[in-house]
């Protein structure tokens, strides 16, 4: 972990106030802005940053991010009324602080093929949709989440498929472990 990078955010994020409002500056208006959960949420293993930045509530948010008549950060979340959605008003919705409280049942540790129509999901992805309420209709969140089942499906289906050809090529002798001095570092370069 230390090697990757990885004990920079896991080290019980969620208990260290500093991780979203800052050691030098705490104060809840930039820990209401996206860039905040940037700091963890971006790179080849958590592309939630980039996915939100490209997203068309992304774009809204980078557009107007400057104008306070369209996102007064200075208002609690609670109270908020954005052109569009951060981060934050999604994940922490109503003021919370438990961020997974208000995501969806994706990718982490192989959950890409997991069935995400099961019981045991319904609850969280009513939450979801009810999340999207605010500003579509449930009808509109429900097709959206749809999709995005369909595609973690396919993205799953396709990583299965591609750890089973190298699985293959193992175990007929034609792959070999990469040599030391070509291992890529932590951005993936070499």
């Amino acid at each position: 972990g230390d090697t990757t990078g990885c004990t920079f955010c896991h080290t019980s994020p969620e208990e260290r106030c500093s991780t979203c409002h800052q050691r030098h500056q705490f104060n809840p208006a930039v820990a209401r802005k996206s860039e905040q959960c940037k700091t963890c949420h971006w790179g080849k293993d958590h592309r939630d940053w980039e996915a939100y930045d490209i997203s068309i509530h992304g774009t809204v948010y980078q557009v107007n991010k400057w104008d306070p008549t369209q996102f007064d950060m200075s208002k609690k979340l609670a109270d908020a009324d954005y052109v569009g959605p951060t981060c934050q008003y999604c994940h922490l919705r109503g003021g919370h602080h438990n961020v997974q409280r208000l995501s969806t049942v994706y990718t982490s540790m192989g959950m890409s093929n997991a069935d995400r129509g099961a019981p045991l999901w319904k609850e969280k992805r009513d939450t979801w949709v009810s999340v999207c309420d605010d500003c579509h209709s449930p009808r509109f969140a429900r097709e959206n989440l749809q999709a995005m089942d369909e595609a973690c499906k396919d993205a799953g289906l396709k990583y299965t498929e591609t750890f089973k050809v190298a699985e293959n090529l193992m175990l007929d002798g034609m792959g070999e472990p990469m040599p030391k001095d070509l291992a890529p570092d932590w951005s993936g370069q070499h």
